[in-house]
């Protein structure tokens, strides 16, 4: 969007109206399609890698970071969406603020959810921002809070945060100098957070070990690193070394957004360790459109520059075919 169109932005009062539509209903008495349900309980853990026993059995409740997957309207949508919410997207729409991207959202929990419970919910527009600029143009971003309720008491809220916006121009690429390639310097690779939690993982990459915590209450072997045993809550804990095999549980290709140490597009994999943990790495040795779920990979370590190595997986061989929760980006 150009400077003109801003400074339009300003003059008619775009922002006055865009503001008028705070408290305004954004979806009213929206029901869920299907009641709490311990199969989607269970698909749910198997995904994220859950094993807690509070969501097994007869007495079993959903994972509070479920409360989301209960509202949504799945491929057919919902048809509760308030006619004050389209009108505001609209506004946004005719003011040039086309496109859209979820930025973040925010849950509380007040009550678990539990098998057989039917799920009602009503949303309100809670704020809409100035117009901000960003990375990926300028615009406003637009939070909604979910009132969630099961047999009509408050179980949970969310908040959920759009921003719509004009995409920015990408800037015409210079013409290149004509100097030998090698005198080019490629931008370095982002460096991995490193605190107290997890300083003892990243001084097993560096001796090229692989470092599994292992919650000395009660065995349970646990990554990403914590601070305490998801299972028990125990503290203490040691570790155990991954022998480096594995299979591709799940995988993204990456093609948006460019970064400028990366080579897109490249492959994400979720790699099921034999030990039966996951972890998030690159999947390397095979083309990128070649990389299929159940594909057998081995742990290596692979240096970006002069001071950062990574555990990365390179694939044995060709895999099956691939199966849902493949994607790409």
């Amino acid at each position: 969007m150009s400077g003109e169109e801003r400074a339009h932005d300003a003059r008619d009062g775009l922002y006055d109206r865009l503001k008028a539509y705070e408290g305004k209903p954004a979806a009213i008495a929206g029901r869920g399609k299907d009641p709490v349900n311990l199969p989607m309980i269970r698909h749910w853990c198997e995904a994220m890698g859950d094993a807690h026993p509070a969501y097994r059995g007869p007495d079993a409740v959903a994972p509070p970071t479920m409360l989301q997957a209960w509202t949504m309207g799945g491929l057919s949508g919902h048809q509760d969406r308030s006619e004050a919410y389209g009108e505001l997207l609209g506004l946004l729409d005719g003011a040039g603020y086309t496109s859209v991207v979820a930025t973040d959202c925010e849950q509380e929990y007040l009550r678990p959810l539990r098998p057989g419970d039917e799920i009602t919910f009503d949303a309100v527009v809670e704020s809409v921002s100035p117009r901000k600029t960003t990375k990926l143009g300028t615009g406003h971003f637009v939070t909604t809070r979910m009132d969630v309720r099961a047999g009509g008491e408050l179980a949970g809220t969310h908040r959920f945060r759009i921003l719509k916006y004009a995409p920015a121009a990408r800037p015409a690429k210079p013409v290149e100098a004509v100097e030998p390639a090698e005198s080019v310097e490629r931008p370095r690779r982002p460096r991995p957070v490193v605190n107290r939690d997890n300083a003892g993982f990243w001084e097993g990459v560096a001796a090229h070990r692989l470092l599994i915590q292992r919650c000395a209450a009660c065995g349970t072997l646990r990554f990403p690193w914590l601070p305490g045993c998801n299972d028990c809550g125990a503290g203490e804990w040691d570790t155990v070394e991954a022998g480096g095999e594995g299979t591709v549980h799940s995988y993204v290709v990456m093609h948006h957004p460019p970064f400028p140490a990366f080579d897109p597009p490249y492959a994400v994999g979720l790699i099921e360790l034999a030990e039966g943990v996951r972890m998030i790495s690159n999947v390397v040795g095979v083309p990128y459109d070649k990389v299929r779920i159940g594909m057998p990979v081995r742990l290596e370590f692979q240096r970006v520059d002069e001071e950062l190595e990574l555990p990365v997986f390179r694939a044995v061989e060709a895999g099956p075919a691939a199966g849902p929760g493949e994607g790409e980006r």
